[in-house]
């Protein structure tokens, strides 16, 4: 008889750092590596199994989150954010079995790139003012799209977010509370599509114990990390998350 729950140890050499990195990103350290989770699993399970799988272990990520960060949100962008946000998981739903993963991570690692080119090119001066609202209302909606999709909501959020020069703390809050609603609201039609069935869910509890190990270390890390190196740990993370992205979608076999 099969066990309700994967077993192959393959699986779990790519899923445990993938969530600790996933739980080291939630807390707003080192933003962009969580977009490396799907990725890493899908190594050893498909895209979509991978971010059913996710599901639970995002949701205690996302509650820790919003509890270490409940002094510091802006409250303006959150509500800004939200709704486009949430624009971008309908629309994921709705394209979700015409849509090829691979295609989309694709897509998405090569607008991590570009964004990375344009900061290193064209350097953002001190008085710059901070992207449009119509840019942030198209990359918030992106960002619940594949975020959907693959859990890879991280990079669009940024294009938009990173260049306002929050402090990390209320970067990192306004994030966790942007992602908790829009993680929340693919419940249900990740039911509806079929992929939260008994063996994604055992799996996914067997990885659980380590979700708040991930988000400590990150919320520590954080609170020591001068403002500076934050935001270029932001951009590595974006740029190997870029590089991975690109490299599944477009040359992997």
């Amino acid at each position: 008889m099969d066990l309700p729950v994967i077993t192959d140890p393959g699986f779990y050499a790519v899923a445990i750092p993938a969530v600790l990195m996933l739980g080291i990103s939630k807390s707003g350290f080192g933003a962009g590596f969580g977009s490396l989770a799907v990725p890493l699993m899908a190594m050893a399970v498909s895209v979509p199994q991978a971010a059913a799988i996710l599901m639970p272990v995002l949701l205690v990520m996302d509650v820790l989150g919003v509890h270490a960060w409940r002094r510091h949100f802006d409250w303006p962008l959150i509500r800004f954010m939200l709704p486009f946000g949430l624009l971008g998981t309908v629309i994921g739903t709705l394209s979700f079995k015409l849509l090829d993963p691979k295609l989309v991570a694709g897509l998405v690692g090569v607008f991590t790139l570009a964004f990375l080119a344009q900061r290193l090119l064209f350097p953002p001066r001190a008085d710059s003012p901070a992207p449009p609202k119509w840019l942030g209302g198209l990359l918030s909606t992106t960002a619940g799209f594949t975020s959907f999709i693959a859990h890879a909501g991280g990079p669009p959020v940024n294009a938009y977010v990173v260049p306002m020069r929050l402090p990390p703390p209320v970067y990192a809050a306004s994030m966790a509370v942007f992602f908790f609603a829009v993680n929340l609201s693919k419940w249900i039609p990740y039911g509806w599509l079929g992929l939260l069935d008994l063996r994604n869910m055992a799996t996914s509890a067997v990885l659980l114990p380590l979700a708040p190990i991930g988000v400590v270390i990150g919320v520590k890390l954080a609170h020591r990390v001068r403002p500076v190196l934050f935001y270029r740990l932001v951009f590595i993370g974006m740029l190997l998350t870029g590089l991975k992205l690109v490299w599944d979608g477009f040359f992997a076999r």
